[in-house]
């Protein structure tokens, strides 16, 4: 593994990640890539709050095993509520943390340094950084119907958060965040945001979702607009929209498709997570795994032919994998994560070696040198932050800097991928 490159910003020619053919580009050569989900990143790049000590041995951890593809939450909202990250970006509606849009910047400049790619998420259909239930809360909608709580069920979450699809306030306060993210400039590397290339791609929200058959409507009508505005504001940046595919619309890969058909959508996500599916079984560890690989390729092979159909890449943005008995311990067992891990990798391989349409994957996620209570699991203000954001027990799908045997894997793969 070799160590990073060190680069003054003046010297940075970032090539520039285009699409031609179902094909992601970087520069001229086929861009393929093993990926991570790092979405603290910016938490920890903060002068006043972060660690940036931390920061910058993670990315060059990160930048040793080839890994050059990190999606990343711009920042959360509100941090009022259990189980969601704190501080937020924007702990109020058009008041920014500065510290933290700081710490945006530091990390895509110190990303640049090592020429890095940023997937940048602006929204997030879960509680656990704020989202679409912040804005409902801010305009008038009632407290967060928080289903980590007592007080609330999932069912009653979803009901509410739907709502954001049609409130209008919130859906214009949306707008407003992305024209002024979209709109700065990177006080580090002096870089206008809308043309600097270490951001591969604007994506509209972690893993945005149409709820009930109400939702169908308004939920285009949301998404259309916000793609327009992204190809408006920021013309020669990717987007897309991160779904986690079929599961994000009602279950219906035609929906998925004729959503990602928009023409400014440029290319397609999905998402996996065999713990939560139910694809896996704790009780039944060694079985179950094997199940989760036997349908998360079937979940594949499903949206690699919408992507063949659209003629546009597609990327397993999102995956993750809980150690032997989803413990929570750093020395817990690797073998079943690696193992669907591996299952991953081959089809990215597979799709490299044919030059075809699955571009990329993001394990998640990256947690580097994070000090997790590996007793109490729940994440605490104080607590370093890790991959499992605060509504995970932490550690359970984290791969940290010692988990060398899953380190290895990534590396091996990026090693055939880019001929490191």
């Amino acid at each position: 593994m070799g160590s990073c490159k060190t680069y003054q910003y003046k010297d940075l020619k970032t090539p520039k990640i285009t699409i031609q053919n179902g094909q992601f580009l970087k520069g001229k050569q086929a861009y393929y890539f093993v990926g991570a989900n790092y979405w603290y990143g910016p938490l920890i790049a903060a002068k006043n709050i972060g660690d940036r000590e931390r920061l910058l041995k993670e990315l060059d951890v990160m930048d040793s095993l080839g890994i050059d593809n990190l999606r990343i939450l711009v920042g959360a909202e509100g941090g009022t509520e259990d189980f969601q990250v704190k501080p937020a970006l924007q702990p109020e509606q058009g008041k920014y943390n500065e510290d933290l849009l700081d710490g945006l910047d530091f990390l895509l400049a110190e990303m640049a340094k090592r020429e890095m790619y940023a997937v940048l998420y602006l929204n997030n259909n879960w509680i656990w950084s704020g989202g679409m239930s912040a804005y409902l809360a801010w305009n008038g909608y009632g407290e967060v119907q928080n289903p980590f709580t007592d007080k609330y069920t999932w069912e009653d979450y979803f009901n509410y958060t739907q709502q954001f699809h049609t409130c209008m306030p919130c859906r214009e306060a949306f707008q407003q965040h992305i024209k002024f993210i979209l709109g700065r400039t990177n006080n580090y590397s002096g870089r206008k945001y809308t043309e600097d290339h270490t951001i591969m791609s604007w994506q509209v929200a972690n893993e945005p979702r149409i709820f009930t058959e109400s939702d169908r409507e308004p939920f285009q009508i949301w998404l259309n607009e916000t793609v327009e505005l992204l190809e408006k504001l920021a013309p020669n940046t990717l987007i897309s929209t991160g779904a986690e595919g079929k599961a994000s619309y009602l279950q219906e890969i035609d929906t998925y498709q004729m959503l990602h058909s928009h023409k400014h959508i440029d290319y397609l996500t999905m998402h996996m997570w065999p713990k939560n599916w139910n694809w896996y079984d704790v009780n039944h560890e060694e079985t179950s795994t094997l199940t989760s690989i036997e349908k998360a390729n079937h979940y594949i092979d499903e949206h690699i032919q919408v992507a063949k159909n659209l003629n546009k890449p597609i990327v397993i943005s999102e995956f993750g994998f809980p150690r032997e008995k989803e413990s929570l311990l750093k020395k817990a067992s690797l073998k079943n994560r690696n193992q669907f891990y591996q299952a991953i990798f081959k089809r990215l391989e597979e799709s490299y070696q044919d030059q075809n349409v699955l571009g990329g994957v993001n394990f998640w996620g990256f947690a580097g040198y994070a000090n997790t209570n590996q007793q109490r699991g729940k994440w605490e203000i104080g607590d370093d932050f890790s991959a499992d954001p605060p509504q995970e027990p932490q550690g359970l799908n984290s791969v940290f800097a010692t988990d060398t045997s899953t380190l290895n894997l990534i590396y091996t793969y990026n090693r055939h991928l880019n001929n490191l």
